[in-house]
């Protein structure tokens, strides 16, 4: 089929290599803003073409939207109002309240599935685009009932291809999981970095220091302020929940500390190994 993949940065490039690699496609072209970010997504090979919205539209069977999330919604509007009947639209973002509260009026809602692959990096653009990405990783479908059995069949056959096993959720729910399981942890990677780069000013060689630990957990605060400024503010009563609820608990941990609490703090730790359960 062809395939319009519109923002070829890391998910939309890597989508793009996974569909190639996997003999999906028989066309894939491409959608971007940046003329630097389409120059590479070509010089790569991530797609056969760059085109406007208007020139890849009516040759696509399955156009999937890979931009902000800030952007997607109404983006995902204009595209349902030119679509013929055949056509799949999809969607990539990690916010899917607003989307699907856009969408839902439309006529042609039902030829729009409503997606969530759960990977991504602290990198950014069509460079940091990467094969075998999706492979093992959940994808999650919302408001599945809402679309065509035919475009949720297109989405999952291909979703299944890459190696994804699939899960639904209603909108709400998966928005609130996503802060647990992935903003949460941008927002507090973005916190320590700022911390430390404060104390940095006094100590030099702090970073000289710095072990595999303080990397890992660091991580995420080089990820792009376009793609997570809109995913915290289209998501802020889920993540400020979240986020009180870390806050109290660094508080706890605090008190402990400053009460040479060692019973508490040990209780504590032993209380957050059980996350090895979920993540072995």
């Amino acid at each position: 089929m062809n395939v319009l993949i519109i923002g070829v940065g890391l998910i939309g490039g890597s989508f793009a290599l996974a569909l190639r690699d996997r003999g999906l496609a028989e066309c894939i072209e491409g959608v971007e803003a940046s003329e630097e970010h389409a120059r590479r997504a070509l010089e790569r090979g991530l797609v056969d073409r760059i085109v406007t919205l208007e020139e890849g539209l009516p040759s696509a069977d399955l156009i999937v939207l890979a931009t902000p999330v800030d952007t997607i919604p109404l983006l995902t509007v204009k595209i349902l109002n030119r679509i013929a009947p055949h056509q799949v639209v999809m969607d990539t973002g990690s916010i899917k309240g607003e989307l699907c509260e856009v969408v839902a009026m439309h006529a042609r809602r039902g030829r729009f599935v409503a997606t969530h692959p759960m990977w991504g990096t602290e990198y950014s653009g069509p460079d940091a685009a990467s094969r075998g990405a999706f492979a093992g990783r959940t994808a999650v479908i919302c408001e599945r009932e809402r679309s065509d059995r035919d475009a949720v069949e297109t989405v999952e056959r291909l979703y299944g291809a890459l190696g994804m096993p699939l899960v639904s959720m209603e909108p709400e729910e998966h928005d609130l999981h996503t802060a647990y399981v992935s903003h949460i942890s941008h927002i507090t990677s973005f916190a320590l970095a700022l911390t430390v780069l404060e104390k940095e000013r006094e100590e030099q060689h702090i970073f000289d220091l710095a072990g595999g630990g303080f990397e890992s957990t660091v991580r995420l605060a080089k990820s792009a302020p376009r793609t997570w400024v809109p995913i915290l503010l289209r998501n802020k009563y889920n993540v400020l929940d979240v986020l009180r609820e870390h806050i109290h608990q660094l508080q706890i941990m605090r008190r402990m500390i400053e009460r040479d609490d060692a019973e508490g703090l040990t209780a504590a730790m032993q209380r957050a190994n059980a996350i090895q359960k979920i993540l072995p």
